[in-house]
C-alpha cells in the first residue's frame, strides 16, 4: 500500500481545523477544570468533615469511571432527567471540565499540602484568618509547584478529548473520521492526525519547561 502525500496534503486544512476546535474544548476544560479542582482541593484538606466527604466521593467518582462513560451519561442522561437536549459542544466542555476538575483537585491537595506547615502557623500568628492566610500564602506557593502537572493534566485531556467525538462533536478526530469516510484514506489520514496531536502535546510540553525553568529562576532570586 502506496501513502498518497496528495490526499493528506489537501486534507490538512480541514485537520487543522478540527485541531483548533480540541484546542478550544481543552482549553475551557482545564480552565474551569482548574476552578473546580481547586475548591475541591481546599475542600479535600479543610477542617469541615461533610465538604471533605463530599469532595472525596466526587474525585473518587470522576477518577474511578471512564470519560467515555461520563460523557455518554452527560449527553444522553442529563436530557433523559431534564428534558432539554443536550448540545454537543456544551456536553463536551461539561463532561471534560468535571473530569479535568477530579484530577486538578488531587494535583492541588498534593501541592497545598506540600508546603510546609510552619507557613499557615506564620500566617495564623500574624492575625490571618485560615481562609486568609490559604489565598495569599499557601495558594500562591502552590500554584508554583503545581505547574507541571497541571501541564500534564493539559496534554492528557487534549489527547482524551477525541472521545468527544462520539457523540458527533467535529474535533480534530471525528474530522478525519469524516475524511476517511469520503476518501478510503486510512493510512494517510490517521498519521496526520497523529502528527498534528503529536506536534500540539511537544508544544504544550515545551511552555510548561519553560515556566517551570522562569518559575525556578524567579525562586532563586
Amino acid at each position: 500500500m502506496s501513502f498518497n502525500l496528495d490526499l493528506a496534503v489537501s486534507a490538512m486544512p480541514l485537520l487543522l481545523m478540527g485541531a483548533l476546535v480540541t484546542v478550544k474544548i481543552t482549553a475551557l476544560s482545564v480552565g474551569l477544570g482548574v476552578v473546580i479542582g481547586l475548591f475541591v482541593g481546599i475542600a479535600r484538606i479543610c477542617n469541615v468533615r461533610i465538604l471533605r466527604i463530599l469532595s472525596a466521593v466526587y474525585v473518587d467518582f470522576l477518577r474511578g469511571t471512564p470519560l467515555l462513560v461520563q460523557i455518554f451519561l452527560i449527553y444522553f442522561a442529563v436530557p433523559v432527567i431534564t428534558g432539554i437536549r443536550m448540545d454537543p459542544f456544551v456536553a463536551a466542555i461539561t463532561s471534560c471540565s468535571i473530569n479535568s476538575g477530579a484530577y486538578v483537585a488531587e494535583i492541588f491537595r498534593a501541592g497545598i499540602q506540600s508546603i510546609d506547615e510552619g507557613q499557615m502557623e506564620a500566617g495564623r500568628s500574624l492575625g490571618l484568618t485560615w481562609k486568609q492566610t490559604m489565598c495569599y500564602i499557601i495558594i500562591p506557593q502552590a500554584f508554583k509547584r503545581v505547574i507541571p502537572p497541571l501541564g500534564n493534566e493539559f496534554i492528557a485531556l487534549l489527547k482524551d478529548s477525541s472521545l468527544v467525538s462520539v457523540i458527533g462533536f467535529e474535533e480534530l478526530t471525528r474530522r478525519g473520521q469524516l475524511i476517511i469516510a469520503r476518501t478510503y484514506g486510512s493510512l494517510e489520514i490517521w498519521t496526520c492526525v497523529a502528527i498534528i496531536y503529536l506536534i500540539m502535546t511537544l508544544t504544550i510540553s515545551r511552555l510548561v519547561a519553560y515556566l517551570e525553568r522562569r518559575n525556578a529562576k524567579g525562586g532563586a532570586r
